[in-house]
């Protein structure tokens, strides 16, 4: 039965169950369904080419000795087989396909099949999700055959993309455009097309990365305060109703003296957000529109594995999607300073509130990925809670791992990536460290530079004709990174050249080059100290 039919044939509270009941599990509940679902995957990834070729010959029989026998594992232990689909060697057959970036610039492009049990459990967790998105409580929802979403969705092959394709098994809400004619539009032909579309049969729904929607609310605003000479071309093609409404509106904002927002036009039922940096966004969304974001996350490897509720308080991970474990963050940075290092993992009904993890995910339902190192650090933020009245963890997404740089969901800029676009550039750059900063509320890329002697004297360096020259090989060699620029106008690279010997002497000093990527605040404070004058091209940050 479809959802819809469902929503004239069954009760709010018995829908509200069937999907969100997960809600209403004791932490002892939770992990009996994770420890059957895993034992049932364990046993047909294990039979499978993919399992023997992990496993060796191994064959484990409880958790425990699943966690013993099967290493941690990232996309390179998989990639021979999954880039060219070899449906044999998986647990289960794929019928989809789904594509993501796995290093810009060196590995284009990481594949990963999803079987119709993944997909059926994908659209059941997306459904919960909209049903807590447009609630005010426990068995609270409003959702509607007549509902339109304003699409600021990747098209298939991207993981975003499977959203529309499941939802409309369930019911028929309508996309803003049509999901067909949207994947032949530039974005902001997309952009102006659903919101002309949405003054004409209104808004209720909206759904993307935290960024884009950042960007098409702003692309909204300005088309609803008439900028360009929108405002008149508008009005011929809306309802009577809609005119009114407008001209009222406009009316109004004039004697608030400020611009026109979406929420004087639109009211939204459901409002949901996913990718990275979300938090920088969360405020100015809910001042645009009148509703503030609900998170979840949804990854190519993971598929939909978490959602926040009502309360906009932390995500609760769906125990049907993944086998969940978690490295501490102690344990990641061991990892990271010795790779040689096998960091432990705990359980869900391990974690401790307010520490730090990166999440390690085996994918139920026939998935191929098994102990798999997404790349993502959570904060536990609470062991349930009162208002929801939850007794399962939650968690709130902190960013991508520390030797990893992703600005706004678009880019995953690594240290071979950096190097990469420095020997391409031809820059005579002897040092170099790259952190991920916030100016202004907003991501951007900062990398520290230290110049080789004779360059500084031979040619006019500054940050800018840096950041230039860097930018071109970061574009060239990362299309999501040229993306940023193209589909949401950010430029996030920020350059600091530092004086020569700046590198060597913090080594001395600390017994220890500074870390490539994302070197904690306190080295680069420390860092930062030993700038006593500024250097060509220096930035100007403030330590």
């Amino acid at each position: 039965m479809r959802f819809q039919e469902k929503l004239r044939n069954n009760s709010k509270e018995a829908i509200w169950d069937e999907y969100c009941g997960f809600l209403n599990m004791s932490m002892d509940d939770y992990m009996k369904v994770q420890n059957r679902l895993v034992m049932e995957q364990i046993e047909i990834w294990s039979k499978s080419g993919l399992g023997q070729k992990i496993l060796k010959g191994k064959k484990p029989s409880t958790i425990e000795e699943f966690r013993k026998m099967v290493p941690l594992t990232t996309y390179g232990d998989y990639a021979d087989i999954l880039l060219k689909k070899q449906d044999e060697y998986l647990p289960e057959k794929a019928v989809l396909w789904i594509q993501t970036t796995w290093e810009g610039g060196m590995h284009p492009i990481k594949l990963a099949p999803y079987t119709k049990g993944m997909l059926d459990t994908y659209k059941r967790n997306m459904m919960a999700a909209f049903i807590l998105a447009t609630g005010t409580g426990r068995g609270d929802f409003d959702i509607s055959v007549t509902d339109h979403m304003l699409y600021a969705l990747a098209p298939l092959p991207y993981a975003t993309g499977i959203m529309p394709l499941l939802l409309k098994d369930e019911i028929d809400i309508e996309y803003l455009p049509p999901v067909k004619e949207a994947a032949a539009m530039t974005f902001k032909e997309r952009n102006v097309r659903g919101f002309k579309l949405g003054m004409k049969k209104g808004i209720e729904y909206f759904f993307g990365l935290g960024s884009v929607t950042h960007y098409v609310s702003q692309s909204v605003t300005a088309l609803s305060s008439g900028k360009g000479g929108s405002g008149k071309s508008l009005l011929k093609s809306v309802s009577p109703a809609m005119a009114a409404k407008y001209l009222k509106a406009k009316k109004a904002c004039r004697a608030e003296n400020r611009e026109l927002l979406p929420k004087d036009l639109f009211k939204l039922k459901g409002f949901m957000c996913a990718g990275t940096d979300n938090w920088c966004y969360k405020d100015d969304l809910e001042e645009m529109w009148g509703i503030r974001p609900m998170e979840l996350f949804a990854g190519t490897e993971p598929t939909c594995i978490g959602t926040e509720t009502w309360a906009r308080n932390g995500m609760y991970f769906f125990p049907d999607a993944c086998f969940y474990e978690f490295i501490p963050e102690d344990e990641m940075y061991k990892n990271m300073e010795d790779s040689s290092y096998v960091p432990r993992t705990v359980l869900m009904n391990e974690v401790i509130p307010g520490e730090k993890y990166e999440i390690v995910i085996s994918v139920l339902k026939g998935g191929a990925f098994v102990r798999y190192r997404v790349g993502d650090v959570y904060r536990c933020a609470g062991i349930g809670n009162k208002e929801e009245g939850t007794s399962i963890p939650r968690f709130y997404y902190i960013d991508r791992v520390p030797n990893v740089i992703d600005i706004a969901g678009f880019t995953r800029i690594t240290e071979n990536s950096i190097r990469h676009s420095i020997e391409l550039s031809g820059l005579r750059i002897f040092d170099w460290f790259a952190v991920k900063e916030y100016v202004n509320n907003r991501p951007q890329l900062h990398i520290y530079v230290e110049m080789e002697k004779d360059a500084l004297t031979s040619i006019a360096v500054s940050s800018e004709i840096l950041k230039e020259h860097l930018g071109i090989y970061f574009k060239y060699l990362d299309n999501d990174y040229s993306d940023l620029k193209k589909i949401l106008g950010i430029d996030p690279l920020n350059i600091t050249i530092v004086k020569c010997g700046t590198f060597e002497r913090y080594k001395q000093i600390y017994g220890k080059p500074i870390r490539k990527m994302n070197p904690s605040a306190h080295d680069v404070a420390d860092f930062g100290a030993l700038i006593n004058e500024k250097p060509t091209g220096y930035s100007g940050r403030n330590f």
